[in-house]
C-alpha cells in the first residue's frame, strides 16, 4: 500500500495503478462502515484508492472540526488489512491553497434536511469531493447510505457536471442493537450510548407502519416523533418522509420514501436513514 500527501505524489502513484480504479473518500477515524465500501470497492475494481482527509468547508463554526477524531496510524494500519493499493491524505494547504475562491454548488437537493440546519456544509462537500474526483481520477466511487443526503447531492453533481465515474452507494452498517456506525458515536456516554438506538428504533417504528399499509406520510413523521418522546435524552431536529429523489417532503407515500432522522442525544448530532421501497 502506498501512502502519498502532495498531488504530485498523487499523480506519480495514479499511473501505476491498473483499471477501473475505485475510490472512497473518508475523513478518517475508520470503522466497520468505512472499510464495508473498501470491500464493495474491491470486488468491482482492480485497484483501490482510500483518500483520508477532514475537510475543514464542510463544518460551521459552531461544528466539531477541531474535536472530530482522528487516528491516521489507526487508519493506515486498517486499510493496509482491507487490501487498499493507495491512500491520499492531504493537509488543507494542499486542497485549499492561499488565494482558493472557487467553489462548486448544487442547488435544489441541497436546501432541505441536512443542508436546511447546515448552511454551507454542502458546499464544502461538492468542492471537496470534485477536488477527489479530479484529483484521483477514478472509474468508480463508493458512498455510505448513512449520510443518504450526501450521496444524493453527490450524484447531482457527478451527473450534472458529466463526470465519467460510476457512484456506488453502499448499505448502512449497525451495531448489533441497531445504532449506525459512525465516528461520533465515540462521544457518547455510555448512558447516551443506550439512548443512541432510539434512533434505528424511531425509523423501524414507522417503516413497520408503512409495512402495515400507512401511506400518509404526515402520520409517518407523527411515528417517529411519538416515538422520539420516549427517551428523554433525544433531542430530535428533524424526522423527515420524503421522495429519495428529490428529498421535497411528501404528502402521500406513492412511490415509496426515504425516511431520515437527525438527533441530539447529549451533545452529539446524530442521523439515520431507512428507504421504504415501493410496494407492489
Amino acid at each position: 500500500m502506498k501512502v502519498v500527501h502532495t498531488l504530485t505524489e498523487l499523480r506519480a502513484a495514479r499511473t501505476e495503478l491498473p483499471e477501473p480504479l475505485g475510490l472512497v473518500p473518508t475523513m478518517g477515524f475508520l470503522h466497520q462502515g468505512h472499510l464495508s465500501l473498501v470491500q464493495a470497492a474491491r470486488k468491482e475494481c482492480a485497484s483501490v484508492a482510500v483518500s483520508i482527509f477532514v475537510n475543514p468547508t464542510q463544518f460551521a463554526p459552531t461544528e466539531d472540526l477541531a474535536s472530530y477524531p482522528r487516528d491516521l496510524e489507526q487508519d493506515l494500519r486498517l486499510l493496509e488489512e482491507a487490501g487498499v493499493d493507495l491512500v491520499w491524505a492531504p493537509t488543507d494547504g494542499d486542497m485549499y491553497p492561499e488565494g482558493f475562491q472557487t467553489w462548486v454548488s448544487v442547488e435544489e437537493v441541497t436546501q432541505q434536511l441536512e443542508g436546511a440546519r447546515r448552511p454551507g456544509h454542502f458546499r464544502g462537500v461538492t468542492t471537496v469531493v470534485a477536488k477527489l474526483f479530479n484529483g484521483v481520477q477514478p472509474q468508480k466511487a463508493f458512498f455510505g447510505q448513512k449520510d443518504a443526503q450526501q450521496a444524493v447531492v453527490i450524484q447531482q453533481m457527478v451527473r450534472d457536471l458529466n463526470f465519467p465515474i460510476d457512484i456506488t452507494v453502499c448499505p448502512i452498517i449497525r451495531e448489533a442493537d441497531g445504532l449506525a456506525l459512525s465516528s461520533r458515536n465515540t462521544y457518547l456516554s455510555p448512558a447516551e450510548r443506550k439512548a443512541a438506538t432510539i434512533l434505528n428504533r424511531a425509523l423501524k417504528a414507522a417503516e413497520k407502519a408503512y409495512l402495515d399499509g400507512e401511506r400518509s406520510a404526515e402520520k409517518i413523521r407523527k411515528v417517529m416523533y411519538d416515538k422520539f418522546q420516549t427517551e428523554p435524552l433525544a433531542n430530535v431536529q428533524y424526522a423527515s418522509c420524503a421522495d429519495p429523489k428529490t428529498l421535497q417532503e411528501l404528502e402521500q407515500i406513492t412511490h415509496g420514501a426515504l425516511l431520515s432522522v437527525a438527533v441530539y442525544i447529549g451533545k452529539t448530532r446524530l442521523i439515520d436513514n431507512i428507504v421504504l421501497l415501493e410496494m407492489p
